[in-house]
């Protein structure tokens, strides 16, 4: 039979909880409800009592009670309801999850989706869905619902919102369900060919999908992925987890946008993790000619007076200098000096985005050569390979070259693995 898995707070939502599983049930799945309360009595009996969710984080439910700590006790709570969803997909007794609730309730939830795999059905109902929800999504497939009212009863908005919700969990579920059973799709590479990650944006695509077109002539699937900051840490978390033959990551905008303060960055840890994993890299420099920040009304006072140029009216771009230009080379060469697996950086000389191109406004020549001139001495040394094409990010041949590059690397990786 096709679940779906409720998870919430039932002494604050019990009454909606009860009636999305009657909706649920009358789509013709069955339900499994999760209790994540703790203060107040659940309004309707749940399938995992909070007691057991409480248990599953290592944590009593009495004494959560006594101490009376919110903050904890979400904690504890989102941790429980985590091992909770896990356990009921590897019984096979969850085939989406669907969650409603508040800021508290969002957490919680969230928290047990995002430990679920890629393609698992996950749909939060939120009240905090019109806002930024990075950090409930992460980066994981998680839909959100704006709930448009807050969760408190069910009222002629709430209604057909939850309606909907319920009807698109019970269809989703019975889909994942019928895949399941047919094939396993519920995990990365289930189509049986090598996954490589690439990066991409809009001022590299066309050297990008060269060398994804390249990579699919050899054989490999690709997935890219845009480096809007939330893009790069999506790579960063796959590539940790070991899910990829290789990484193709041509394009670095995240770097720039953490080091010079604009709004797209992946964080300090971005170009890391397939070194530490000792996944095969090629990397090259896209998009470090730029740093990224929103409408031009809101670009900070001391941006306004450098090459400023709106890329569309949600994104305005500066250009680095070569100050800025040195210290992205040095970055680089630090994260990929140690690297566990193969590296190879290909570096493209006349440019490095639409706009750095020689007829580009971003073109500067002075501050790409401090770029190279650090990068090459901060991996004088090291494994890392570097490699110089002159032609620009976005010539074909480029793109094809670095896939080549990638697919040797991983070849001789696994020479290497099987002698």
């Amino acid at each position: 039979m096709t679940n779906v898995v409720l998870v919430g707070t039932l002494d604050t939502k019990g009454v909606e909880y009860g009636w999305l599983r009657e909706r649920l049930l009358r789509a013709g799945v069955d339900v499994v409800l999760v209790d994540t309360g703790v203060m107040g009595e659940p309004k309707v009996p749940a399938d995992v009592p909070r007691e057991a969710v409480a248990r599953a984080a290592g944590a009593d439910l009495e004494r959560l009670r006594a101490d009376g700590d919110r903050g904890a006790a979400v904690t504890a709570m989102a941790a429980g309801a985590e091992a909770t969803v896990l356990r009921l997909h590897a019984e096979g007794r969850l085939h989406a999850v669907l969650a409603i609730g508040g800021s508290g309730g969002t957490s919680i939830a969230t928290r047990a989706m995002r430990a679920l795999p890629l393609g698992v059905p996950k749909l939060m109902v939120s009240s905090m869905a019109s806002g930024d929800v990075a950090r409930y999504v992460g980066s994981c497939d998680i839909t959100m619902m704006y709930s448009v009212v807050d969760i408190a009863g069910i009222n002629s908005v709430s209604a057909p919102v939850l309606a909907n919700a319920a009807d698109a969990a019970a269809g989703m579920a019975k889909g994942f369900a019928r895949g399941s059973r047919e094939v396993r799709t519920d995990r990365l590479g289930a189509g049986g060919r090598p996954l490589v990650a690439a990066s991409m944006a809009g001022v590299t695509t066309v050297g990008v999908d060269a060398a994804r077109e390249r990579l699919t002539e050899l054989g490999y699937e690709v997935l890219v992925f845009h480096v809007s900051g939330t893009g790069g840490r999506t790579l960063e978390a796959l590539a940790g987890q070991g899910v990829f033959a290789g990484v193709l990551d041509l394009t670095l905008s995240e770097l720039a946008d953490e080091l010079c303060g604009g709004i797209l960055t992946a964080g300090p840890d971005r170009l890391s993790a397939a070194g530490r994993a000792g996944v095969p890299q090629v990397v090259s420099l896209g998009a470090l000619d730029m740093v990224k920040f929103g409408p031009l009304d809101t670009l900070p006072e001391q941006a306004r007076y450098r090459r400023v140029r709106v890329h569309n009216p949600s994104i305005t771009v500066i250009r680095t200098t070569g100050e800025e230009c040195a210290e992205l080379g040095r970055l680089v060469a630090g994260k990929l000096r140690d690297a566990a697996g193969p590296t190879a950086v290909c570096v493209p000389l006349r440019g490095l985005s639409t706009l750095g191109a020689p007829d580009g406004p971003y073109h500067d020549p002075t501050a790409d050569a401090a770029l190279f001139a650090s990068l090459r001495e901060g991996l004088a040394g090291s494994a890392a390979q570097v490699f110089e094409y002159d032609t620009h990010i976005n010539d074909p041949s480029f793109g094809r070259a670095a896939a080549d590059r990638l697919h040797a690397l991983i070849g001789a990786a696994k020479e290497r693995d099987a002698a």
